[in-house]
């Protein structure tokens, strides 16, 4: 069914304008609980204290997922229960804009290699690229970086999942290695510097509040939270929504990759990823009051973030 919808989209990439392109966890510790699965959704807990959390969480994110149209795959780590959960992490889907992360992380990378800081046009392409899901910055920096270093920074950041098109939007990514981009961004690794990361999230968690919609949904006070979005209709008026979070505190840090297809519409698929965050937000975070909340159809909604002519 991928490989259907990435020849329709192929076939739609010819009519773009010319400038205008279509677009891990750490190892090592001991499992305290045996993982739950309720359905579809497996969860996990490092820590056994926490074993209840992931069977809870894994019985309502079954409820969220039932009788909703949309194909979906999901990845969730938090640093401070230790749960995973995941449910067909796997499987491929079309990026959309999400793979603006992964252009934003190369470049970063390129710039770490050949020991500079990002030029006065790149810092301003990357700005709009995330916090504007930009699609003329995104063809900049698409082409600047090439296909080959894009290719040498999944290599490095061990996505071994993904596969590059020519067209960004149409490269094929899973929830599993949207997760480990996520904890690049995130956490101390070899990939990616410090400076790099903080300047990652930083882009994220100044997205425009039209864009903000997603795995955010149920966040409570008192949690950074950085967000990146992509959306992309298919034949048949279907479409692709993605979203993925990083939610940070001083001692903690949570990561949230949603891909899904087969969405009626685009508020359909944004509520199918929002019913599932808040499940998420809710049980990570025990008697917070949520302060993110599900959100309104803008009037953005339902415009392709590719444009056609």
């Amino acid at each position: 069914m991928v490989k259907d919808r990435r020849l329709w989209f192929t076939g739609l990439a010819v009519l773009l304008s010319t400038t205008t392109t279509l677009v891990a966890v750490p190892s090592g510790q001991t499992m305290a609980s045996a993982s739950t699965r309720s359905s579809g959704v497996y969860c996990v807990s490092r820590i056994r204290e926490y074993a209840s959390v992931a069977k809870r969480m894994a019985k309502d994110l079954d409820r969220r997922f039932e009788g909703r149209d949309s194909d979906k795959g999901l990845k969730l780590t938090d640093s401070k229960t230790r749960v995973t959960c995941w449910y067909h992490s796997h499987r491929h889907f079309i990026a959309a804009s999400v793979i603006k992360v992964t252009i934003l992380a190369a470049l970063l990378r390129r710039a770490q290699q050949e020991h500079r800081h990002l030029t006065r046009a790149e810092t301003h392409a990357a700005w709009l690229m995330i916090t504007q899901s930009d699609n003329d910055a995104a063809n900049q920096l698409w082409f600047d970086v090439g296909l080959r270093f894009m290719q040498h920074f999944l290599n490095l950041a061990k996505m071994s999942q993904t596969k590059l098109d020519y067209h960004w939007g149409l490269t094929l990514i899973t929830a599993r290695d949207e997760m480990t981009l996520l904890w690049l961004v995130s956490n101390p690794n070899k990939v990616l510097t410090k400076a790099s990361r903080v300047y990652v999230r930083f882009l994220m968690a100044h997205v425009i509040a039209g864009q903000r919609w997603g795995v955010p949904a149920g966040a409570p006070r008192g949690v950074r939270v950085h967000v990146k979005n992509g959306w992309l209709p298919y034949p048949g008026a279907l479409w692709e929504i993605n979203s993925l979070g990083t939610f940070t505190t001083k001692t903690r840090t949570y990561l949230i990759a949603m891909l899904t297809y087969n969405n009626p519409t685009m508020a359909y698929g944004i509520d199918t990823i929002e019913s599932a965050a808040e499940v998420i937000h809710a049980l990570l975070n025990p008697g917070k009051h949520r302060t993110v909340p599900a959100s309104v159809p803008a009037p953005g909604w339902g415009i392709p973030d590719e444009r056609v002519r």
